[in-house]
C-alpha cells in the first residue's frame, strides 16, 4: 500500500484499536464538518479474471459489492477549535459509517486520534454486528509519505467504533499532510461475510492487491511456519528408525481396501478445521490467508478436473507433483502413504521472495503503475503457498486422525495379545 504503514499493521494485529469504552468521551457536541466530501464506490478492478470471481456459488454478494471508499476533505483545518469532528455518513453494504477524529488529541498527548464508527448504532436491532476490514489514510502531498493503518474488527453494540488513539504525531502533520490548509482523510471499508465451512474469498480485487503489497511476506511466514511444523513432525517419525519400521510393517500388512478407506476424508470435515486453524478474527492478515487457501484449494481442484477456457493460475510445468487430489467431495491421497510421508518430510517450499511487495510503494494513483507481471507473480505466489498449505494440512489430518489412530490401535492390540500369551 502506498505510503507508510503503521506499526500495528506491520505485525498484523490492531494492538492500538480502542472501542467506545476506551476512547475519549467528550461532553461537547460533535461537529459535523461538511467540507467537500466524496464517496467513491464501484472502482473497476483490473485483476486477472480468475481473481475477480467468487466460485463459491453460495448465492451471496461478491466482495466487490461489500466494499466502499470514502474521501473526507477538511478545509481551513488551522481554524478548527472543536475537540471532535465527524465526517458525513457514507454507505457500504447498506450500512452507514462515518469517520471520527480528534484533531487536538484524545487521551494521548500530541497525537491525532482517528476512528471508524457505525452510524445510528443505538437504533439498530439487538444483536447486530458488522464484521469489517478497513484502512484509513491521512494523505500527504507526497503520496509516498501518506500514513496508512489497517485493522480488522467486529463492530457491535459495545464496540461500535474502532481505530487508533495514536494514529500519528500532531507535530508531523505540518510535514506535507496539511496542504493549502486542507487535510485529506481516506477510508476503505470491506464488510466481510466469513464462512466456517471452507476457505473463502472476502476482499475486493483492488483492495486485496493493495493489502498484498503490504502483507504478502506476513502471509508467507504464516504458511511457511505451518508447513515447516508439520514437516518437522513427520520427519521425527521417519527419523525414529524403530517406530518408522514398526509403522511400515503395519501399513504393508493391511489390505488395499483398508488402505483406500484410511487414505481419504470428506472435504467438509477437513476444510472446517482449516478455517478454524487459520482464520483469527483480530489478525489483519487472516483475510489474505483465507484468500491464499481459497486459491490453493481451487488450484487443487483444477489439477483434478481440467476446465477448458478457464485461467490457469499456475502453469502445469511449474507445479510440483501433487500429494492430494479432490474427488468430488472427498480429499484423496494420490499415492501410497509411506511415499507421501517421505516426500512431505523432504519437500521444501519455494525460496522466500526477497523482492516482495512490502518493499514497493506506488505513486499515489489507483495502482495501474504496477505491471501485470508483478501482480500475477504475487497472486501465483499466494496460490502456490495456499495449495501447499492445504495439501500438507490434508495429509497431516488424514495421517493423525485416521492412519495413526489405526496404527496405535494395532500396536495396543499386539501388546495385549503378547501379555495374554505370557
Amino acid at each position: 500500500m502506498a505510503g507508510t504503514a503503521s506499526e500495528e499493521s506491520g505485525v498484523g494485529r490492531s494492538t492500538e484499536g480502542f472501542s467506545s469504552g476506551q476512547r475519549c468521551q467528550s461532553g461537547e457536541a460533535l461537529a459535523k464538518w461538511q467540507s467537500s466530501e466524496q464517496v467513491e464506490n464501484g472502482t473497476p478492478s483490473t485483476s486477472p479474471p480468475d481473481w475477480e470471481t467468487d466460485d463459491d456459488n453460495d448465492g451471496g454478494p461478491k466482495p466487490s459489492e461489500l466494499y466502499g471508499k470514502y474521501t473526507w476533505r477538511i478545509e481551513k483545518f488551522s481554524e478548527i477549535n472543536k475537540r471532535e469532528l465527524r465526517s458525513n455518513q457514507f454507505e457500504v453494504d447498506g450500512y452507514k459509517w462515518y469517520i471520527l477524529i480528534y484533531p487536538q488529541e484524545c487521551d494521548v498527548d500530541h497525537h491525532l486520534s482517528l476512528f471508524l464508527c457505525v452510524a445510528n448504532h443505538d437504533k439498530l436491532l439487538p444483536g447486530w454486528n458488522h464484521f469489517a476490514q478497513f484502512t484509513i489514510a491521512v494523505v500527504n502531498k507526497d503520496p509516498k509519505k501518506s500514513k496508512y493503518s489497517d485493522t480488522l474488527h467486529r463492530f457491535c453494540k459495545k464496540e461500535h467504533d474502532w481505530g487508533w488513539k495514536k494514529f500519528m504525531e500532531l507535530t508531523k502533520m505540518s510535514d506535507g499532510f496539511i496542504d493549502a490548509d486542507t487535510l485529506i482523510i481516506k477510508a476503505q471499508v470491506q464488510v466481510i461475510r466469513e464462512r466456517a465451512d471452507r476457505p473463502f474469498r472476502c476482499l475486493d480485487c483492488q483492495y486485496r492487491r493493495e493489502l498484498v503489497r503490504v502483507y504478502l511476506t506476513n502471509v508467507e511466514q504464516i504458511c511457511r511456519r505451518f508447513v515447516e511444523e508439520r514437516r518437522s513432525k513427520l520427519g521425527k517419525l521417519i527419523d525414529d528408525k524403530a517406530r518408522w519400521s514398526s509403522f511400515r510393517a503395519f501399513w504393508l500388512g493391511i489390505d488395499q481396501n483398508a488402505k483406500r478407506r484410511m487414505s481419504r476424508e470428506k472435504t467438509d470435515v477437513i476444510l472446517k478445521v482449516v478455517v478454524k486453524h487459520f482464520f483469527i478474527e483480530k489478525e489483519v492478515t487472516s483475510t489474505l490467508v483465507m484468500d491464499s487457501l481459497y486459491s490453493g484449494l481451487k488450484a487443487l481442484e483444477g489439477q483434478t478436473i481440467s476446465k477448458k477456457g478457464r485461467l490457469k493460475l499456475l502453469e502445469a510445468e511449474e507445479m510440483p507433483a501433487p500429494i492430494v487430489r479432490v474427488d468430488k467431495d472427498v480429499f484423496v491421497l494420490v499415492d501410497d502413504v509411506l511415499l507421501l510421508l517421505e516426500r512431505a518430510a523432504m519437500d521444501l517450499l519455494p525460496p522466500k521472495d526477497e523482492k516482495g511487495p512490502q518493499n514497493r510503494t506506488k505513486d499515489g494513483n489507483s495502482g495501474e503503475d504496477f505491471n501485470k507481471d508483478s501482480i500475477e507473480r504475487d497472486e501465483r505466489r499466494l496460490t502456490e503457498l495456499g495449495r501447499r498449505t492445504v495439501e500438507i494440512f490434508v495429509l497431516a489430518h488424514i495421517f493423525s486422525n485416521k492412519i495413526e489412530v489405526a496404527y496405535q490401535e494395532a500396536v495396543a492390540l499386539k501388546k495385549q495379545e503378547e501379555l495374554i500369551r505370557e
